[in-house]
């Protein structure tokens, strides 16, 4: 008898919140992909690095202000003939203000790991660790279904095997398809 109940509790629920959900001015999922650029400064170094690369991520909204994102990217530069490579994996809230239909601001906090890598003349290291990125942008719509991604601007910290990199900065920017 409690299943029974509880599954029509739920359906219930489901059926309330989906009309709502319906009547709702608000993409469900968004997926974004672009370049982006950042900038690593290693403790102690004299000089940082700037890296480019490509930024995709996946945004589920919740509601209108809420929703959770995967983010997923890869920045590479060659120095002095090492080619190093990095990859991000992060997840997490995101707040956005719909305030106005043509712009569409939002902040969000990513938490998730990286993978580095460095090779040389056929040698190569790599190591693991983990990454948090905190940050926002602005969307600007094209479309109902398409924006542009003017800016994202992420404050990133990343930490492998007791060294921690918190002077660091990714800039994103590309399409955002909305459904």
């Amino acid at each position: 008898m409690k299943i029974c109940f509880a599954t029509v509790a739920v359906f219930s629920i489901l059926c309330i919140f989906g009309s709502q959900a319906k009547a709702q001015d608000y993409p469900k999922a968004e997926v974004f992909g672009g370049y982006q650029y950042t900038r690593i400064n290693p403790e102690g170094a004299g000089t940082g690095f700037n890296f480019n690369g490509w930024n995709a991520a996946l945004t589920g909204n919740v509601n209108k202000w809420f929703g959770v994102t995967a983010d997923f990217s890869g920045a590479y530069k060659t120095i002095s003939g090492v080619s190093v490579k990095g990859h991000t994996y992060t997840f997490g809230p995101t707040l956005y203000a719909r305030q106005n239909e043509n712009f569409t601001p939002f902040v969000h906090a990513l938490f998730g790991g990286f993978h580095g890598s460095v090779g040389f003349s056929g040698d190569s290291a790599s190591s693991n660790g983990f990454a948090m990125m905190i940050g926002g942008g602005l969307d600007l719509k094209v479309s109902s279904h398409m924006a542009v991604r003017a800016g994202q601007f992420d404050w990133v910290l990343l930490h492998d095997s007791g060294t921690t990199e918190k002077k660091n900065f990714r800039y994103s920017g590309g399409i955002v398809f909305r459904f």
